[in-house]
């Protein structure tokens, strides 16, 4: 039988399986932590760093650290909330995003997310960085310009075999995502719609499918992100 542990986040009472990491504890408990990397059974990396949080006054993220009997947890703080959204205006500054024209507008985690902490201008200057679009696969579209090298497609999208259909490639402010060729000539229609489900934005796209739902019946458009979550205290 598992061990139940108590613990606290923002002076809320709580109470979750040992081990459990925090953001998915916190969710059982009607507290919403927000992150991009992390994807619902996958190994969480902490790539993003959306999900900082202060356990026992460190500074740490929610996605990796296991939850454990008597932890004191910040989380919905003007500190970490100011973090947070700085790591959202760099994201989008650097890359190329224009929402409008994108289609997973409405369904996009991290328009979303600079919804919910109101980013308006970013404070930073726009890097306007040279990347393709690749549409020589036969099921997907790779849209660099949107790719916030998450890793959800390199961790998630695998063949029966194990083997990714995503990959790195360089390193720095050069590394790229970029898919496998001779397994994209092999993927299959459900395989294409999973790795686009999985991508947080428009960087995966399956082919021939794009603004097939109307605005006001999208995902975010019903509520914003975390919603969910918090309404089911």
């Amino acid at each position: 039988m598992s061990k139940k542990v108590n613990f606290v986040i923002d002076g809320k009472e709580c109470q979750s399986e040992e081990g459990l990491y925090l953001v998915e504890a916190a969710k059982e408990n009607g507290v919403y932590i927000p992150t991009l990397c992390n994807y619902e059974g996958l190994k969480p990396k902490g790539s993003c760093r959306i999900c900082s949080v202060k356990i026992d006054g460190r500074l740490t993220t929610a996605c990796t650290s296991p939850v454990q009997d008597g932890m004191k947890i910040e989380n919905n703080t003007d500190e970490l909330n100011e973090v947070r959204k700085e790591i959202i205006e760099l994201l989008f500054v650097s890359g190329n995003h224009f929402c409008p024209a994108c289609e997973k507008s409405g369904n996009c985690e991290l328009q979303a997310l600079a919804y919910r902490f109101k980013m308006m201008a970013p404070r930073f200057p726009f890097a306007f960085p040279r990347k393709e679009v690749d549409a020589s696969y036969p099921m997907i579209i790779k849209e660099q310009n949107r790719c916030i090298l998450c890793k959800r497609c390199i961790r998630g999208i695998k063949d029966e075999d194990g083997k990714r259909y995503f990959a790195y490639r360089n390193r720095g402010q050069d590394s790229l995502v970029v898919p496998d060729r001779k397994m994209m000539a092999e993927m299959s229609p459900e395989k294409a719609q999973e790795a686009m489900d999985i991508c947080p934005v428009g960087s995966i796209l399956v082919r021939e499918i794009g603004w097939i739902e109307p605005i006001g019946t999208r995902k975010y458009d019903k509520a914003p992100i975390g919603s969910d979550i918090e309404n089911n205290q």
